[in-house]
């Protein structure tokens, strides 16, 4: 075997190797499933879980709880869709949605957290980050926007700033939503299709699709790496959009409901004696 077939060979196996443990963490992951009462289809079951979510923002003003939700998850995957179902149902005056793109130039001064820092939510506010700081561990790692210094240590630093969110008693809810290349190839063409979604496919989609590879590797080590005790990644099958709502509604309602009293408030006398008592 000449020196040609033995580099070859070696990449070849280098290659499968990589596949290999990129396909490793979805055995890994934590999963998040979607589940349906009896007789219950997908429709039903989201007014339902709606329903919860709306309480549950209720109990979050009323006892000043704080509650975070990390979206992350490839091109076309759903997260849009799920963020507005979100939206529909809750009070926007104590909802915070959060798109997160490229640093502007004042944030490239400062230290790359610092931006996540000031979207920290309030007393008795949700936030939903659609992207995050996850991103220095995803794209500013295969783009090359940051080094491999700044993104390796970007795990410690993560695990910090989440520690200590969680150690404020704010809850934290990370969906990481999963397709395959096809179903994404798929809705990408739909898009693509339909001129009233057309806008929404753009360039970078094209770019990242060709790096998918990369991107499995990196979603690996960012689940191994980043997953704390309290704040796991949950990884949702977004195949079947309509089942991959109900998996995240069920998992935010679970997460950010943990130890939260939902039970209706106790009237104040006032309003008590001016009103009677409830029917």
């Amino acid at each position: 075997m000449g020196k040609k077939d033995k580099k070859q060979k070696k990449a070849e196996e280098a290659e499968r190797k990589a596949k290999a443990e990129a396909a490793d963490w979805r055995e890994e992951a934590a999963v998040a499933e979607p589940e349906l009462e009896k007789g219950e289809g997908p429709d039903a079951a989201l007014k339902r879980l709606q329903d919860q979510l709306v309480l549950l923002q209720h109990a979050y003003v009323i006892h000043g709880h704080r509650g975070i939700v990390v979206l992350e998850g490839w091109d076309a995957a759903g997260k849009g869709g799920l963020i507005r179902r979100i939206g529909w149902c809750l009070d926007p005056r104590h909802l915070r949605v959060h798109s997160i793109g490229a640093p502007s130039q004042g944030e490239k001064r400062q230290h790359w957290m610092q931006r996540f820092w000031t979207r920290v939510p309030e007393s008795g506010r949700m936030a939903i980050f659609d992207r995050s700081w996850y991103g220095r561990v995803l794209v500013e790692r295969i783009e090359g926007f940051a080094t491999e210094s700044e993104w390796t240590r970007a795990y410690d630093e993560i695990r910090a700033f989440e520690t200590t969110l969680l150690d404020e008693g704010i809850r934290i809810v990370k969906l990481l939503l999963d397709i395959t290349p096809e179903t994404q190839l798929d809705r990408l063409q739909s898009r693509y299709d339909n001129p009233e979604k057309r806008w929404k496919l753009t360039e970078d989609d094209l770019r990242n699709r060709a790096r998918w590879r990369d991107y499995e590797i990196a979603y690996g080590e960012m689940v191994e790496r980043t997953s704390l005790p309290r704040a796991p990644w949950l990884r949702i099958d977004a195949n079947d959009k309509d089942m991959a709502r109900i998996a995240a509604f069920e998992a935010i309602i679970k997460g950010l409901g943990d130890g939260v009293d939902v039970s209706e408030p106790t009237v104040p006398p006032l309003i008590r004696a001016f009103f009677g008592d409830p029917s």
